[in-house]
């Protein structure tokens, strides 16, 4: 039988350069998202709106969006002075890579004991990539990557998946969704065929937040104007939640961050 063919091909960086790379690359340091953006989508989680809430349900704990604000400082690296209102925000990636490498330190276990993993992208234009990587790691250390029922419809779009990692697909087009709605139709999916639920979902947005809501253990990707996964993280319902831009530039800047990711976690 021949050898597992390595999932990425890129060399390991170090932390240091990993750092580096970030914010040479944008995906963390100056991003892109500007702080009006961020302000506005902390006030919008505070006031109730529940597309930002990701499918968590935080209730009225985060009412006060300097609440979140502190959060969002504390956890992701964006300014912390309220008076800071306009202009480019930022993302620390010392934060980055410390997330990195909690999720890691997830997926080790998860290999360990080759669990039943799900991988979903609410952003396949930037993210896609990097969880078919690590679906590919997984499955070659043991693990089985949960096949989601077929059928699935949700957001007036149909839930497929592609190269293991679960989408929302619309008009023949993978489709940018901050929704829980698709995660929720996998997980009632496999309930409705008598399937066990993931032992672990790696994902993004209202997938990773829908997942972690039903008391799944998640770990995922949030930008910096998406603050309910790490509102999540702050109150222990999701995991980790690793702070990077979800789309920048090129989706091949991620490989390094993946790279490091996957060597932190021992599965390359």
């Amino acid at each position: 039988m021949g050898r597992m063919p390595k999932p990425i091909e890129t060399p390991v960086p170090s932390r240091a350069e990993l750092v580096d790379h970030l914010v040479r690359t944008r995906i963390s340091g100056q991003v892109a998202t500007p702080r009006e953006n961020n302000l506005s989508h902390y006030r919008k989680l505070a006031n109730g709106d529940r597309h930002y809430w990701l499918g968590l349900e935080l209730g009225d704990r985060w009412a006060d969006e300097q609440d979140v604000l502190a959060v969002m400082a504390e956890r992701c690296g964006v300014v912390d002075d309220a008076a800071y209102r306009f202009g480019q925000d930022t993302i620390d990636p010392e934060l980055t890579v410390s997330g990195l490498e909690r999720m890691a330190a997830r997926l080790r276990k998860a290999a360990l004991d080759r669990q039943r993993v799900l991988l979903a992208t609410g952003h396949p234009g930037g993210l896609l990539d990097v969880h078919r990587a690590t679906a590919a790691a997984l499955r070659a250390a043991g693990c089985e990557i949960v096949v989601i029922p077929s059928g699935l419809v949700a957001d007036e779009g149909s839930v497929w998946q592609f190269a293991d990692v679960a989408v929302l697909e619309r008009g023949a087009t993978l489709w940018h969704t901050h929704s829980p709605e698709p995660m929720a139709a996998i997980l009632d999916g496999l309930t409705a065929e008598g399937r066990p639920q993931p032992d672990l979902v790696v994902a993004d947005h209202g997938w990773a937040g829908c997942a972690a809501q039903r008391g799944l253990d998640a770990v995922g990707y949030a930008d910096c104007n998406d603050p309910a996964l790490f509102v999540g993280e702050a109150e222990g319902t999701l995991q980790v939640a690793v702070p990077l831009d979800d789309h920048v530039r090129d989706p091949r800047f991620y490989d390094p961050m993946v790279a490091y990711l996957l060597a932190a976690a021992g599965l390359l």
